[in-house]
């Protein structure tokens, strides 16, 4: 077990940084070996992200230390995204096969998690008060929202797996959006939520490569992802970007509430 960490930083200060520095506090590389669970966690509202990838052996998802807790979700709740393969959850909730873009969640409490055969997934946690019950959530299954246009760029489906309408939980919001072939822009028009944290990983790019732009509307910075990456966005940041393909990404939130339209819209006439 690997565990990264990444600190909380002003807004004020990211103007100062350089391209390395950026990478350091908000983005997360290598979260995929085979046979290992690595773990990501961000001060930004306490969230805690991993990649999990069993190769036919059983993986143990426990705490890693810095949670101080006796298991992983101890305090805790959790949403499973199946990347690749048929991977088997076990836990004290229950038997669970997860497969590509489908969502598991798993409430405080629960405790044994194990998975085993042969594929990756994208665990995200976050801090939670209150229990509620473990659900599974295909992809065909789920509600998913068509958006955009071919002549935008930016023709995507957005399904909404935890939400406040869908799977419930104590404060985690998370979703897939996928882009249709020949378009390449997400999230734009940018927004902010001032009430939450964001986190970005992006999945099915092969090699081509993705400029997310993060920072204040008038202040953006640009950071160049590969696949695989994760982007921490602060309540303070846009989060937006366009890649040389198509692609997915997975978004997960934390923080007051669970209201998906809970945003601040951003003019793009104003972004600098």
């Amino acid at each position: 077990m690997t565990i990264s960490e990444l600190w909380s930083t002003h807004p004020d200060d990211v103007s100062t940084l350089d391209s390395r520095r950026l990478r350091e506090r908000f983005v997360v590389s290598d979260l995929f070996r085979t046979g290992e669970v690595r773990f990501a966690y961000t001060h930004d509202d306490r969230l805690l992200i991993a990649g999990i990838s069993p190769a036919g052996e059983e993986l143990a998802v426990t705490a890693p230390d810095a949670l101080r807790a006796s298991h992983l979700l101890e305090r805790r709740e959790a949403a499973l995204v199946g990347l690749s393969g048929e991977v088997a959850v076990l836990s004290s909730a229950g038997e669970f096969v997860v497969g590509p873009h489908d969502v598991l969640y798993l409430p405080r409490g629960t405790t044994g998690i194990r998975l085993g055969g042969r594929g990756e997934v994208y665990l995200v946690s976050a801090p939670a008060h209150g229990s509620t019950t473990a659900a599974l959530a295909r992809r065909d299954e789920v509600e998913a929202v068509r958006l955009g246009s071919a002549e935008g760029a930016n023709d995507r489906t957005i399904r909404k797996y935890v939400h406040a309408d869908g799977i419930r939980s104590d404060q985690l919001v998370l979703g897939i959006t996928t882009l249709e072939p020949g378009s390449v822009w997400n999230t734009m028009p940018a927004h902010t939520h001032s009430r939450r944290t964001e986190i970005y990983l992006y999945d099915g790019l092969g090699d081509a490569p993705l400029v997310h732009l993060m920072g204040r509307p008038d202040d953006t910075r640009h950071l160049i992802l590969r696949n695989r990456d994760a982007v921490v966005s602060p309540p303070w940041s846009i989060h937006s970007g366009s890649a040389t393909a198509a692609y997915s990404f997975i978004w997960a939130m934390a923080g007051e509430n669970v209201d998906y339209s809970d945003v601040e819209a951003v003019d793009v006439g104003g972004l600098r």
